[in-house]
């Protein structure tokens, strides 16, 4: 049976697509690993680019800065919030919804959720060892807010800059922070990372119910 039009197409597309997500997660891999080895700063992109068999026009083309390299999960995140609050049921919250997320995650065993992995604590040592990593990360927070400032307005028919959007997107963003930041400080002092795992969804849980009381008080 021949294909029906634009199906070749779609194909095609679909194919330069994964190839770009693999070319793309090549290029990280490798920018990780000389990261955890020799530190973020000492590493440059010429460095990362000839390990990677690319050019460093190619490695700028995938990551905008080198800080992005290391950091490469924090579009993943910015997406799964987004598809999280926007199919989410029209009786959640847009808290609700993150929270439900993270949760989902941390069962995951995702990163980004803050699974206390012993193997993610070279990770964070190397952010908490550059001064440029700290920078992006501060600024990733206010990028997340921002969208978060975006959604709940959508979702609550109100302006993005609007008092009630701006506090529930900051408190959404400080509540993820907290408990992520208070996993890897138990990792980084060396406590058992399995009891560490086995609090986040309760932490979680915690700190969204104090953010659900905050909005309920506005």
């Amino acid at each position: 049976m021949s294909a029906e039009p634009g199906e070749s197409g779609s194909r095609e597309l679909g194919l330069r697509e994964r190839k770009k997500r693999q070319t793309r997660e090549m290029i990280s891999g490798i920018a990780t690993g000389l990261f955890l080895e020799r530190g973020f700063d000492p590493v440059t992109v010429a460095e990362v680019a000839k390990a990677a068999d690319v050019s460093e026009k190619t490695v700028f083309n995938y990551f905008p800065r080198k800080e992005d390299l290391f950091l490469d999960r924090l579009p993943q995140l910015s997406e799964m919030v987004t598809a999280a609050v926007k199919t989410r049921d029209a009786k959640q919250s847009v808290a609700a919804a993150v929270q439900g997320l993270l949760t989902e995650l941390v069962a995951q065993r995702h990163p980004i959720s803050g699974y206390a992995d012993p193997g993610y604590t070279r990770f964070w040592q190397v952010v908490i060892d550059s001064a440029a990593l700290q920078a992006r990360a501060r600024e990733y927070v206010q990028e997340l807010e921002d969208l978060l400032a975006n959604l709940v307005a959508e979702a609550e028919g109100g302006q993005a800059g609007q008092f009630r959007a701006r506090f529930a997107a900051a408190a959404i963003v400080t509540a993820y922070r907290t408990v992520f930041f208070d996993a890897a400080r138990r990792i980084l002092s060396g406590e058992d990372h399995q009891v560490v795992t086995a609090e986040l969804p309760n932490q979680y849980a915690r700190a969204f119910q104090a953010v659900e009381r905050a909005l309920d008080g506005l």
